[in-house]
């Protein structure tokens, strides 16, 4: 059974590698910051975080999708797409990019705790037939040590590793000594909730150990 992750993260590449899946990747060709300015100017709102991910899951895993269906119609698999967003009480933090927002942002986070939101699509293709989507969102609660001081939140911020991530962290490389507790699915805070993925899969027909296909 062939897998395409719909996404050019090396964390999802990574996660569904180490449950045992080697998926083809497709980039996808989606304006971000477009979608959602076109939604919220049509509906009237800002998209609250959960909407504001599965919203991009699910347009990002159907443009590599319908490519996948018209380049290779005999891809018979799954698509999978995600989009993740850390939210800290009201405010949403993104990639913070440069270092002085990570050392400002892990300054406001140590001590404190956020949820990370990751929105899941999941498309079921079958030669000659219509595509078919499940999708989900994924929640985890993320809780900072009190005790982080400035230089370490300095010589995490300069090995460069949070500015392009989402909420300034990882939980499975250098900023994982610095988080005290994970409620929830812990590959949700990697970027894909496997547990999530597994379940999509599954409505779609799907048999998760199907997907292995590592060594």
């Amino acid at each position: 059974m062939r897998v395409c992750l719909a996404s050019t993260s090396p964390a999802r590449l990574m996660l569904l590698r180490q449950a045992g899946i080697e998926p083809e990747t497709r980039a996808p060709q989606v304006d971000e910051e477009a979608v959602i300015a076109e939604v919220e100017a049509a509906e009237g709102r800002i998209l609250p975080a959960p909407e504001h991910v599965l919203l991009l899951a699910r347009r990002k895993a159907a443009d590599v999708a319908e490519r996948l269906r018209t380049d290779d119609p005999a891809f018979d698999g799954f698509v999978l797409g995600g989009d993740s967003m850390f939210a800290l009480g009201d405010e949403i933090l993104g990639k913070p990019y440069t270092p002085e927002a990570a050392t400002a942002r892990w300054r406001e986070m140590r001590g404190r705790t956020g949820v990370l939101h990751s929105g899941h699509s999941v498309f079921r293709l079958v030669p000659g037939e219509e595509l078919r989507e499940a999708f989900a969102v994924a929640e985890a609660s993320v809780s900072f040590a009190a005790d982080v001081d400035d230089d370490e939140i300095a010589a995490y911020v300069a090995s460069g590793e949070p500015l392009h991530v989402a909420g300034a962290f990882t939980v499975d490389s250098l900023g994982g000594a610095f988080i005290s507790h994970v409620e929830g699915d812990p590959s949700t805070v990697v970027g894909m909730s496997l547990s999530t993925v597994r379940a999509l899969v599954r409505e779609l027909g799907g048999s998760w150990t199907a997907l292995w296909n590592r060594s």
